[in-house]
């Protein structure tokens, strides 16, 4: 039996099985999915007996994914870009390797739910300077998108970042993040703010082009105020459950040989465990 798992700490709120769980069903493969809670001080030693606990690979959550991608052998340009690994694999030697697949997950899903974010391509406005943002900018860069303005709450990480990804992300302050719109076709929210349980987002949609695509990575709630906001306004919308479910297939073709596929029956099927341990 071939055995994967998501580890984090903690873990319990990861989607991560539900996804891949379906999908072995699905295709009817005599393998599993585990979550694994694993403190920041076990880690290492976890993954280093990655193989004697029946593991082919893993999901890496937080806290995890910046440690996982030090401890691989290699890992790919998105993951060395990003600066984090979100999904790990042991070669026949048992040697570990690393990718991430948040951008790949990002873009798909944009061009699945949003083909038209790309027809006039503008700048884009990205809010957050954590993790979520190097993986949102490593793929929008890849994409040619020609002006990137990145905001957030402390102005020092975003100069930190822009200076990390080149000349096309400018900071800006975050007080100045609605009038940075008026050139953007495209606004994505990588912050935490409008998640259950944490605070709104606050931002004036009002300077966008009436054919703007807005998108927030959080799906729980699957539309947030900032999707509402935007809906009402006629504007294109992207929630983040699509994210989600994309960034989970290459993980799951390398560790069980099949490529599965995002459907709307998986997406209702994860819909239903959101708020659920």
């Amino acid at each position: 039996m071939l055995r994967a798992c998501v580890i984090g700490w903690p873990v319990e709120h990861s989607r991560s099985p539900v996804i891949h769980r379906y999908w072995l069903a699905e295709h009817g493969i005599d393998g599993a999915y585990e979550k694994e809670a694993v403190r920041p001080e076990d880690l290492a030693g976890f993954l280093e007996s990655l193989w004697r606990r029946g593991y082919v690979g893993a999901n890496v959550t937080l806290p995890h994914k910046e440690a996982a991608l030090a401890a691989a052998r290699s890992a790919d340009e998105a993951a060395i870009t990003i600066g984090a690994a979100n999904t790990l694999w042991l070669d026949p030697d048992g040697a570990l390797h690393a990718s991430n697949t948040d951008a790949y997950g990002f873009m798909t899903n944009l061009d699945a739910q949003a083909p038209q974010w790309i027809e006039g391509l503008g700048g884009a406005l990205v809010l957050g300077a954590g993790g979520a943002a190097r993986a949102i900018l490593y793929g929008l860069i890849a994409a040619d998108v020609p002006k990137i303005y990145l905001a957030n709450r402390t102005r020092a990480r975003a100069e930190s970042l822009a200076r990390r990804f080149g000349p096309k992300v400018e900071a800006i302050d975050w007080d100045a993040r609605g009038v940075a719109l008026a050139g953007c076709s495209l606004l994505i929210n990588t912050t935490s703010l409008g998640m259950t349980g944490q605070d709104p987002l606050v931002i004036d949609l009002a300077a966008l082009p009436a054919d703007a695509v807005v998108a927030d990575l959080v799906y729980n709630p699957l539309e947030t105020a900032l999707l509402a906001d935007a809906r009402a306004r006629g504007l294109g919308t992207v929630d983040g459950l699509g994210m989600l479910l994309h960034q989970a297939v290459p993980g799951f073709e390398r560790w069980f040989g099949v490529r599965p596929a995002v459907t709307p029956e998986l997406r209702a099927h994860v819909v239903a465990t959101l708020g659920a341990p």
